[in-house]
């Protein structure tokens, strides 16, 4: 996930990293995912591999866009394509936006693209 906080650095976008687990933590996800608006967050970029229940339960508590990076695990049997088509097969109504394996890069430069109309120009 480094590469999307480096290129949110790169690009002056503000962020805000915590690590939570949709297995582990069930209603730490859902907090964080239902007061993300008020505490000013527009996108929410999440990682995660093997089943990839995070992007799907964040987006599942808030209406701000998702976007979902399926990550490699030295645990999956697929490497990563598991975690690929987890987060893509969302229910109708939940939709999360998802970028190729480990490209955590291209998740930050869609945030960004979510952003652009929201930024005034500089």
């Amino acid at each position: 996930m480094q590469a999307a906080l480096d290129e949110l650095d790169a690009r002056g976008i503000v962020w805000e990293l915590e690590v939570r687990s949709a297995h582990r933590t069930p209603d730490a996800v859902s907090e964080y995912a239902k007061s993300a608006r008020a505490r000013g967050l527009k996108v929410l970029i999440c990682g995660a591999g093997l089943a990839a229940a995070l992007p799907g339960a964040v987006a599942a508590h808030t209406e701000l866009p998702v976007i979902g990076v399926p990550l490699r695990s030295s645990m999956s049997v697929l490497d990563g394509l598991d975690a690929l088509l987890s987060i893509v097969q969302m229910p109708p109504g939940i939709p999360v936006a998802t970028v190729g394996v480990d490209n955590a890069k291209n998740a930050a430069v869609l945030a960004a693209r979510i952003l652009a109309p929201c930024t005034p120009p500089s």
